[in-house]
Order: C-alpha cells, then sequence, then structure tokens
C-alpha cells in the first residue's frame, strides 16, 4: 500500500506570513512564530517552536526546495554541481555550499549558518538521512547534531516522495493550489498516463536499471529505487536482478566479465551523471555482449534525484519516447 502525504499539524496561527531567510514565496507567506510540525519520512514528527527559517538541505532536495521558493542558507553535495541533474539551472547565489564529495560536509560552515532544519531523504534501509549514513565522515556526522534532520522517505514509491515535498512547501506558507505548481502536476499527470498507455501497447518490452563503474556494472533492484517502484506498478517489466548485495541491496554487483548476464529490450543508463556513465561502460569490452548496448538501446533513468511534480513529468516524457522507439523483440 502506498503512504499518503505526511499528516501536518498546524500550531498556533494558520494565517502564514512572509518566509524570512529561508526564502520567500509565491504568495508572499511568512513564517507562523508559534509553531510548526511536519512528519518526516522516518515516522518521527519533527517540532520547531517557529515555521523554519534557516534551512540546510542536501543537493536534490535543495532543488525541490528553491522551486517552491524555499531558499537554503545551505546546500551539501554528493558530487559536483556541474553534474548534479537535479541542480541544473538553478540559481544557487547566496547559497553556501558546505560539501561537495559524497560523506564529507564541513561542519564548522554548517555550524556557521546557524540552521534550524536539516532537509534530506531519510534511507530506511541504512535507518540514515542522506549525509548521515554510516559510513560518512566524522566530521559529517556532526552536523546532523545541529538542528532537527527531516525528509521523505526513500522506498516506496516516487510519487510519495514528490507528494512529501508539496505537502512540506505547504507547511512553511507556500500557496502551491494553483500557478506553476497545479502546472506541474497536471503536466505530470499527463506524463503518467502517456507512459502507461505507451507500456500498455509494449507489453513484451523488458528493461533493466545499471549503473557502470570503473570496476563493475550495478544493477539495480526496483524495489530499493522509488523511480522504477512506479515503472513496475504502472506496468513496464523492469529485471528484477537474482542476487543484490546483502549489505547493500540496493543492486547487484556484478564484474565487467558477466556484464552480460541479462539481456534487456532496453537500457536505463543512471544519469546522475550519464555522459560520464556512459562513457564509462564504453570503456568496457563487455559493454557491447549485451545486446540493448550493441544495438544502442539505452536511454536515462533517473536514479534516485527526483523530488518534484516537473522533474518527474520531464524524465517520464523522455522515457516513454524511448520505450515507445525500443524494439520488445530485441532480446
Amino acid at each position: 500500500m502506498r503512504l499518503r502525504r505526511p499528516r501536518l499539524v498546524a500550531i498556533g496561527l494558520i494565517a502564514a506570513l512572509a518566509l524570512s531567510a529561508c526564502g520567500s514565496t509565491d504568495d508572499g507567506a511568512s513564517a507562523d512564530e508559534e509553531g510548526w510540525t511536519y512528519e518526516s519520512g522516518s515516522g518521527d514528527t519533527i517540532s520547531l517552536d517557529a515555521k523554519p527559517e534557516r534551512i540546510i538541505a542536501s543537493a536534490q532536495e535543495a532543488a525541490a526546495l528553491i522551486s517552491y521558493g524555499i531558499k537554503p542558507v545551505g546546500i551539501y553535495l554528493s558530487q559536483p554541481v556541474e553534474t548534479e541533474p537535479a541542480l541544473k539551472g538553478v540559481d544557487l547565489e547566496g547559497i553556501e555550499i558546505v560539501g561537495k564529495t559524497w560523506g564529507k560536509i564541513d561542519a564548522e560552515k554548517a555550524a556557521a549558518l546557524k540552521p534550524d532544519l536539516i532537509v534530506a531523504d531519510y534511507w530506511p534501509q541504512e535507518k540514515a538521512y542522506s549525509g548521515f549514513e554510516e559510513s560518512v565522515s566524522a566530521e559529517s556526522k556532526k552536523v546532523a547534531d545541529l538542528a532537527p534532520v527531516i525528509g521523505a522517505n526513500q522506498k516506496g514509491s516516487l510519487e510519495d516522495i514528490v507528494e512529501w515535498y508539496e505537502g512540506f512547501a505547504e507547511s512553511v506558507g507556500v500557496d502551491t493550489s494553483g500557478g506553476k505548481y497545479a502546472e506541474g502536476r497536471q503536466k505530470y499527470e499527463a506524463a503518467k498516463k502517456r507512459f502507461q498507455d505507451t507500456v500498455k501497447a509494449k507489453k513484451d518490452l523488458s528493461v533493466l536499471a545499471v549503473s557502470p563503474a570503473d570496476d563493475m556494472l550495478y544493477v539495480a533492484v526496483p524495489a530499493y529505487s522509488t523511480s522504477l517502484t512506479d515503472f513496475k506498478a504502472w506496468g513496464l517489466d523492469v529485471i528484477d536482478p537474482t542476487n543484490p548485495k546483502k549489505d547493500f541491496p540496493y543492486w547487484e554487483y556484478l564484474s565487467w566479465e558477466k556484464a552480460d548476464k541479462y539481456q534487456p529490450d532496453l537500457l536505463l543508463l543512471d544519469d546522475r551523471d550519464y555522459d560520464g556513465s556512459l562513457k564509462t561502460a564504453k570503456k568496457q569490452p563487455t559493454w557491447n555482449k549485451i545486446t540493448a548496448a550493441e544495438a544502442d538501446a539505452i536511454t536515462p533513468w533517473p536514479g534516485f534525484w527526483i523530488h518534484t511534480y516537473d522533474q518527474y513529468a520531464g524524465q517520464l516524457d523522455q522515457l516513454t519516447d524511448a520505450i515507445d522507439k525500443a524494439d520488445a523483440n530485441l532480446s
């Protein structure tokens, strides 16, 4: 069963006033001075004396906040800004970057920003929020002590993640009922229907989601990818790898010698750095042993970075085009 939007509890004034340091909203709403409460994807309820004004956020989550007019005071990334798909075209002027590499956040810089909230997705398999997993640096973990951490649950449906961030925006005073936000939802619903209709017409088509690295090919496990979970629920035949890594079940790890273990009709390639991933794959002599790779039946797969209706609609349209053109008898 899909989770619904987390319960929002209003404390004190119902009327919204102008957001300050966390960013302005389209309708000029502002922070409620008497209290704010919202439910995290972890199941915990986070309460503050007032609506958050100084937010530090993980990169993809920051992109979602900014799309709703909520400007964080700081962000941290797991890869260079120029290769982060969620931040493409996003204005980061005035936002302090406190981390540029996965697992490394500058605690001193973060502390200087005096955050009252940290926004980062929750990963239930690891029981941790983005940037604060077990294997990150000790300094990074200190950042989680600066303020409460809250975020959507990265397990289940991607649609739920999108709804969570819309709900978060509403909780701090953003009116999402009309304008560009309503248009984004409409675009998404149209893209979803087109995807479903196209998949139905290509019922024999199989796909495999992968992320190439120099030493191995990572094959995504649909149950641990919110986008793949949705695609399967909407009828797409996403191949389930048979031997996920036991202590990190997001992926099956294949040596390049065994890269052709699965033979899909269409390859979905991790697009968190699509060009780099494709370049890495093409260096491997065994890449073209995958029939779909040899036929160039490859399309971007939005691996873990989508957080808004607009982002999802665009990626669905791109994937639908690829499915429509794909040969269901290739493999």
